[in-house]
């Protein structure tokens, strides 16, 4: 059995994006929660991945996946495969859009909701140290335990990571082991991975045999744009020492506009299925509570089940079941 790499944007945004039981095993246990901080996550909702901005002139962009809790707090995960100076920057920018739009017209500032940035980040961009695991937040330089809350940056430098500086916590670690030892066409997985149930889901959506012949000739084409950007950046750096660095990255952004665009499409695709199946599941919630409410108000006047479930076009079996809810 043959595993494909969970870091491609293809597998990263179907295990990540379509699963939220996974996500939110995922987010659990890499986010440093505490006593302090509100509970762990219990349920998600996806968001839109494309950060449209309010201003038209303003800056478009696009995250991998993109969620928010029954709290109100969002989440923006990100698989970052190479690193740039202007990356941090970018997280930034996204993560500041996610805030500044929770609030509506007349709304007050106290109505908003924390957002965390999770970037997992496949090269070493902060070599004067061994620590990977790097977590942001806005304090007081002079008082670290005074936090401005609101804005968190989580960053992971995946390829730091070893068997020998693994974390305490086991399924954080297994987490960390599943992006760092499941490479293309893995065909062994230590057993102890699949004992967290969310990591043995992700690994069968991860076999090869999973996606259809058109998905993995998508995920071949992930590859060579990475391949691609990987030797236009180096290429540019090289040249930047002659011509500038902020010039040589025109050459990498004038390569990738195209990709950007049908990524972009696709996410359009993407973000109109997840807006079409609230609305279906909305539907449904306000059909079932007309149901509550009307075998609710026949029992009032004395309804037998029997009657209702003729009347409303129910089986008796749903009719008693949603009485047994009203008592």
């Amino acid at each position: 059995m043959r595993y494909l790499d969970p870091k491609n944007d293809l597998t990263f945004k179907k295990i990540f994006g379509e699963h939220p039981d996974i996500l939110i095993d995922l987010l659990n246990n890499l986010l440093p929660f505490t006593q302090e901080q509100a509970h762990k996550i219990t349920q998600i909702s996806y968001l839109p991945t494309e950060m449209v901005p309010i201003n038209p002139i303003s800056k478009y962009s696009i995250v991998d996946v993109r969620c928010s809790d029954v709290m109100g707090r969002q989440f923006v995960i990100e698989m970052q495969m190479f690193w740039t100076d202007a990356f941090k920057s970018r997280v930034l920018f996204n993560s500041s859009k996610a805030y500044v739009r929770q609030l509506g017209s007349g709304e007050q500032y106290k109505t908003l909701m924390p957002v965390y940035s999770i970037n997992l980040v496949n090269e070493i961009f902060q070599k004067e140290t061994e620590q990977y695991y790097h977590y942001y937040q806005i304090v007081n330089r002079e008082n670290s335990e005074d936090i401005i809350k609101g804005l968190s940056f989580l960053f992971i430098e995946l390829t730091k990571i070893n068997e020998n500086n693994l974390p305490k916590d086991i399924n954080q670690a297994r987490w960390l082991r599943f992006f760092t030892e499941i490479q293309n066409l893995t065909t062994s997985i230590d057993e102890d991975l699949k004992q967290n149930p969310s990591i043995r889901h992700a690994l069968e959506l991860l076999q090869e045999s999973a996606f259809t012949p058109e998905e993995l000739d998508q995920y071949d084409r992930n590859w060579d744009a990475i391949r691609v950007d990987r030797a236009l950046l180096d290429d540019a750096l090289s040249k930047g020492e002659k011509i500038g660095i902020e010039k040589s990255k025109e050459l990498i952004q004038n390569e990738r506009n195209a990709r950007i665009e049908a990524q972009r499409k696709q996410e359009e695709e993407r973000n109109a299925r997840i807006e079409a199946q609230r609305k279906q599941e909305e539907a449904q919630r306000k059909q079932e509570e007309a149901q509550r409410n009307s075998i609710k108000m026949a029992l009032e006047f004395g309804a037998a089940p029997e009657t209702i479930a003729e009347k409303l076009n129910l089986p008796l079996d749903e009719v008693n079941r949603i009485i047994s809810t009203l008592s």
